[in-house]
């Protein structure tokens, strides 16, 4: 690829150079992180080693093939020659990812709706040019010998996963070799700092009269840069960013802006990077220079109580989860800022975030169940082993796990990449009292549940900046295997850890294949049975206070060794308060 594009000659009178004061001076250039974490597939033909040469001969392509801009997956699947399968999934991956909520593709639920809407030409061109990034990766840790039974086999990913094992994260009990979201922001726009003039000029069009090749750009065009990058304010959302650019800012709706040379838009676009890359600078030195301060985008890990973490939060990145041990934590909506959530490095835990998301991360955790409540574009559950998680989602993406369950209501196909071993998918299983309204106001429709058609994609992810063993990019990752039926049971989320606020939900929304429902309910009658033996038998008080204890004994043991790994106190008091509830999840 080249790091450039052709442009256009500057014109006699060029449009205002500069945005009003009191939005320059404030607003900082970001990149979208939806697009690199949950926007990247490991299918070889969707990744073009020579950029802009291939991407336009396929806007020409695309452009001829469709009269609205739209194109579909039989369209794709031609054009891309990739599977139909794949096509479908890319246009999947797109509506999660996509910046303009206006577009009809993100409220798409049924497979043929997304598929009669299809995905945005222009879009998809950016969508395209990105598959080359390469994710920033953390260093490795020294000590490889103290960590080298973290992982039970040998694999592609040895030597690098052991860096990253959550068991390696407790003993190190430190993150200084884990990428902060600065790192990320830094690495995102040193990579848009090189690509973007290469994007503009698949967006731009050649000048009209115009003998040479130069290029313009428009204002209906210039917006699709949304999809990769977005101004905000300090302390404030996020600005449209027409209203920012100083070529399109103020345009009449009816009467939009002359298109610009795409050479004003680049340098402009370059000089906000640079400008946004040292402010990131300086906070950082700051950072690693002074006390930290509330304002600080990551919690460090400790391994002390769960009281003593509290999740950070920002307009430019998601509110944090970290580093809870051997705790339950709980969070409602009114908890969080934003609609993006990571749980990162805990163990040996139960986490409930029970809230509407728009984008979830489930990273590096351990021997957890985790209980995220409705998920509307995207999650991604990555590097974790032995964790139970229970999620209701449009579409789910599982990377470099071992020995998972995750119970799942996702509207769309769970996507499997990376090096996994021994995962398995179910039914949902759970439900809160707000799980309806949650879903409705992110999108989820329940009778949608696509969660025993998992897709299994490269067993190398070459978005990651690995040397890989030559061949293995071209191995099918390990799949997930469907849970067995009589093995399946109900998590009962107990009533006082949840929000005072009404709701409707007084069931699992999604209806359970005829085998899971069968199951459950062969296990609910055989509880019944054994209530009614229990309050027939005839017993002496000291008799029946001598089954009482030898019961809760047997469940306070099961309990902690098997679900609900809680402290001290929230251990007894669940117990205490809801031993019949909880005896059900078993």
């Amino acid at each position: 690829m080249t790091d450039s594009t052709t442009t256009a000659e500057q014109p006699t009178e060029p449009p205002p150079t500069s945005t009003p004061t009191s939005v320059a001076a404030t607003c900082h250039l970001y990149p979208r992180r939806e697009p690199f974490d949950h926007g990247l597939l490991p299918i070889p033909k969707l990744i073009f080693t020579d950029g802009t040469q291939t991407l336009s001969n396929l806007k020409s392509t695309l452009l001829s093939s469709s009269s609205n801009q739209r194109v579909n997956s039989d369209t794709l699947a031609r054009v891309l020659q990739i599977p139909i399968g794949h096509a479908r999934l890319l246009i999947e991956t797109m509506s999660s990812v996509l910046h303009d909520d206006s577009d009809p593709l993100v409220k798409a639920c049924a497979p043929d709706e997304i598929d009669e809407i299809g995905v945005n030409v222009f879009d998809l061109l950016v969508f395209l040019y990105i598959q080359s990034y390469k994710r920033l990766l953390p260093k490795g840790h020294k000590d490889s010998a103290a960590v080298a039974d973290v992982w039970p086999s040998t694999s592609a990913f040895d030597g690098f996963l052991s860096a990253l094992s959550p068991l390696q994260l407790v003993r190190s009990n430190s993150r200084k070799f884990m990428p902060s979201q600065a790192d990320e922001q830094a690495h995102q726009l040193s990579y848009l700092q090189r690509h973007i003039g290469n994007i503009l000029s698949l967006l731009a069009d050649s000048a009209e009269g115009e003998a040479d090749e130069s290029l313009v750009l428009s204002m209906d065009k210039f917006e699709h840069l949304g999809f990769l990058i977005y101004f905000a304010e300090k302390g404030s959302s996020k600005v449209p960013m027409s209203q920012i650019a100083p070529f399109f800012a103020n345009s009449d709706p009816d009467m939009p802006a002359a298109p610009v040379p795409a050479s004003q838009v680049l340098d402009w676009l370059l000089e906000n990077i640079s400008s946004t890359m040292e402010y990131i600078a300086d906070r950082v030195s700051q950072k690693e220079n002074g006390p930290g301060t509330s304002s600080d985008q990551d919690v460090q890990m400790g391994d002390a109580a769960a009281s003593s973490l509290k999740p950070s939060s920002s307009t430019k990145g998601p509110s944090f989860i970290e580093g809870i041990s051997k705790s339950s934590y709980v969070k409602q909506a009114s908890d969080l800022k934003g609609t993006s959530v990571k749980v990162a490095n805990c163990h040996e835990s139960v986490i409930y975030v029970l809230a509407p998301l728009n984008y979830a991360t489930v990273y590096g955790c351990s021997d957890a169940t985790i209980v995220i409540g409705a998920v509307g574009k995207a999650i991604r559950v990555e590097h974790c082993e032995r964790v139970h998680l229970i999620t209701a989602a449009r579409r789910i993406c599982i990377a470099n796990c071992r020995e998972c369950l995750f119970f799942l209501g996702v509207n769309q196909q769970p996507i499997i990449v990376g090096d996994n071993h021994k995962l398995q998918v179910a039914p949902y299983n759970t439900f809160y009292k707000q799980l309806e309204e949650h879903m409705n106001q992110v999108g989820i429709v329940p009778n949608i549940n696509r969660w025993d058609e998992p897709v299994a994609l490269g067993l190398v992810d070459p978005h990651d900046s690995l040397s890989h063993p030559a061949g293995v990019s071209d191995v099918q990752a390990e799949s997930a295997a469907r849970l067995d039926p009589d093995h399946y049971t109900d998590f009962v989320i107990p009533n006082w850890l949840e929000s005072e606020q009404a709701g409707s939900t007084k069931d699992n929304p999604f209806p359970l294949p005829d085998a899971y429902l069968a199951s459950q309910q062969k296990k609910t009658k055989s509880l019944g049975e054994v209530k009614q033996v229990l309050k027939d038998t005839q017993l002496e008080e000291s008799r029946k206070r001598e089954l009482s204890s030898a019961l809760h004994a047997c469940f306070k043991d099961w309990l902690y060794g098997k679900v609900m790994p809680f402290n001290s106190h929230v251990s007894m008091n669940s117990i205490r308060k809801y031993p019949a509830a909880l005896l059900l999840t078993g």
